[in-house]
């Protein structure tokens, strides 16, 4: 069942950052979206499994991984933080350019971004959230499906994702935008025990 999005529209960053509560939310193009509640124990297996790869790879190098909650602030104009209207927290994510991390949040698109899919979430990462990372110039997009192995990988071409590349959750996928990146999917038969 997809989370519910607040009726009222047209939120900002500086509106996201007043909100009291534990509650936590993205923004799309100014909509509200309530966050999953905790994750379950397979979704972050799977993060911290992809995560732990990537962290590897790129110890002494430029490019920095991060896992959620951290806000990600996508904007393809000059606006304010405050008037951004597009606020997610992407699973993991790479950045490559360090004028873009702050010690608040990311300010632009990251290189890579994977999400693992969780039932409350699925439809709004295949849809307002990959546009959202399209529009924002995010070169590679994957989302993971832990419960059918299964990867769909979006590549930025010309401005825009074609038709994602799917796969099984097995061998090696190699990451199109950091190729030093190489996830090697045959370890993960451990995340199923």
């Amino acid at each position: 069942m997809a989370l519910p999005k607040l009726k009222d529209v047209g939120f900002s960053y500086a509106d996201y950052l007043g909100w009291e509560g534990d509650e936590r939310y993205e923004l799309i193009d100014g909509d509200a979206y309530a966050m999953a509640p905790a994750p379950t124990i397979s979704h972050q297996n799977m993060v911290l499994f992809i995560a732990t790869q990537v962290k590897n790879t790129l110890v002494g190098k430029p490019c920095q991984p991060f896992i959620a909650p951290v806000d990600v602030l996508l904007t393809s104009k000059n606006e304010a933080d405050e008037d951004i209207k597009t606020v997610v927290q992407p699973d993991m994510f790479v950045v490559c350019d360090p004028n873009k991390i702050t010690e608040r949040a990311i300010r632009g698109a990251p290189d890579w971004v994977v999400e693992v899919l969780s039932p409350a979430t699925a439809s709004r990462d295949h849809l307002e959230k990959r546009i959202a990372y399209e529009q924002a110039g995010v070169r590679e997009y994957w989302l993971v499906h832990p419960i059918d192995k299964v990867l769909l990988i979006y590549t930025l071409e010309a401005g825009a994702y074609g038709k994602p590349k799917v796969q099984a959750l097995t061998g090696e996928t190699t990451v199109g935008a950091l190729p030093e990146i190489v996830i090697h999917w045959s370890d993960s038969a451990e995340l199923d025990s």
